[in-house]
C-alpha cells in the first residue's frame, strides 16, 4: 500500500480484471442474482500517476433496492482474500475497487471510504459486463473534496480519470487463444477488415455525438464550461485538414480516380473470366454429349446386331 498521497491520472485495466469481472457477473446471476457485483482491484503505480490494474477478486456485497444507504460489505473476506493474494504476489497491492454499475450508485462514495482504509488512494472501475454501446467497458473515477461556492462543508464526491486497456506480452497471447477459440473460422479476411471498420465507425460517430451532445449543453448553459476539453477539442479541430483547398481537392479526386480505376479494371477482369468459364463449361458439355451421343449408337448397332443374328437362327431352324 502506498504510504504517500498518489494523483491517479490514468488508469489501465489488463485483461484478466475484465474476464473475472464477467465471470463474477455472470455466476451471480446464475442464482439468480441480477444486481451489481463488486470486488477489490490489485495493481501498482507506475511512473507519472499511472495506475496498473493487473488483478482483481470478488468480495460478497449486498445492498437494499430501497435505501441505498443500507448495505453490507464483508471486509472480513476481504482481508483474507488480500492475505492470500499477498503470498502468491506480493508486488500486488489493493488500489481499488470495482463495481458493474452501470452507472454510479448512491452509496459509492461510502464503500470508496471503506477501502480507502485498505488503500488512501482508492480508486473506483465501473465495469460494464453487458455493454449495450461501442467502446470501453470501463469507467475509472477518484474521490475528491468538492469545495462549495455558499461556504458550506466540503463533501466527497468522484472525478473521472481516463481509462485504457492495457496487457503485456504474455497476457495479449492468452487472449489471443482465448479468442481463437470464439472466432468464427468461416469468416474470411476481407470481411473481417470490413466488419472492423465498420465498428470503428460506429465507435468514431458515438464520440462525436458526445461532444456534440456536450458542447450544445455548454452554449445553452446547462453545463459549466470546461477549457481543458475545449482546448482538447480544439487541438483535434487542428489536425483536420483543409477540404477547401485546391490542392486537397484535386489530389483527393486523383486518389479517388485511381481507385475506382483498380475497381473498374478488377470488375472486368471477373466479367471476362466468368464468360471464359462460361465458354469452357459449354464446350466440355457438348463434347460429353458428343461421346455420349455416340456410345449409344454402338450400343444401338450392337443390338441391332444381336437381333438379327438372333433372328437368322430362328430362319435356319425353321
Amino acid at each position: 500500500m502506498p504510504s504517500q498521497e498518489v494523483v491517479t491520472n490514468k488508469v489501465v485495466v489488463h485483461p484478466l480484471v475484465l474476464l473475472s469481472v464477467v465471470d463474477h457477473f455472470n455466476r451471480m446471476g446464475k442464482i439468480g442474482n441480477q444486481k451489481r457485483v463488486v470486488g477489490v482491484l490489485l495493481g501498482c503505480w507506475r511512473a507519472k500517476g499511472v495506475l496498473d490494474v493487473s488483478n482483481s477478486f470478488a468480495v460478497p456485497f449486498d445492498e437494499d433496492d430501497k435505501d441505498k444507504s443500507v448495505w453490507f460489505l464483508d471486509h472480513d473476506y476481504l482481508e483474507n482474500m488480500y492475505g492470500m493474494f499477498k503470498k502468491v504476489n506480493a508486488r500486488e497491492k489493493i488500489v481499488g475497487w470495482y463495481h458493474t454499475g452501470p452507472k454510479l450508485h448512491q452509496n459509492d462514495v461510502a464503500i470508496n471510504e471503506l477501502i480507502r482504509r485498505y488503500c488512501p488512494n482508492s480508486v473506483l472501475v465501473i465495469i460494464d459486463a453487458k455493454p449495450k454501446d461501442l467502446g470501453l467497458p470501463t469507467e475509472a473515477y477518484r474521490a475528491v473534496e468538492e469545495v462549495h461556492d455558499d461556504g458550506s462543508p466540503t463533501s466527497k464526491t468522484f472525478e473521472h480519470v481516463p481509462s485504457e486497456i492495457g496487457a503485456e506480452e504474455a497476457e495479449e497471447v492468452g487472449v489471443e487463444h482465448l479468442l481463437r477459440d470464439i472466432k468464427d473460422t468461416t469468416v474470411g479476411t476481407l470481411s473481417q477488415r470490413i466488419t472492423n471498420q465498420l465498428l470503428g465507425l460506429k465507435g468514431l460517430h458515438s464520440q462525436i455525438r458526445d461532444i456534440r451532445n456536450y458542447l450544445v449543453q455548454v452554449v445553452q448553459g446547462k453545463l459549466p464550461i470546461n477549457h481543458q476539453i475545449v482546448y482538447q477539442l480544439q487541438d483535434i479541430f487542428n489536425l483536420l485538414p483543409d477540404i477547401s483547398h485546391g490542392n486537397f481537392v484535386n489530389s483527393l479526386y486523383i486518389k479517388t480516380n485511381d481507385q475506382m480505376l483498380v475497381v473498374y479494371l478488377a470488375a472486368l477482369i471477373r466479367s471476362i473470366i466468368a464468360l471464359h468459364n462460361l465458354i469452357n463449361n459449354k464446350l466440355t458439355n457438348r463434347d460429353a454429349e458428343k461421346k455420349e451421343g455416340k456410345k449409344d449408337d454402338i450400343k444401338d448397332s450392337k443390338e441391332k446386331k444381336e437381333e438379327k443374328t438372333k433372328e437368322e437362327i430362328k430362319v435356319e431352324k425353321k
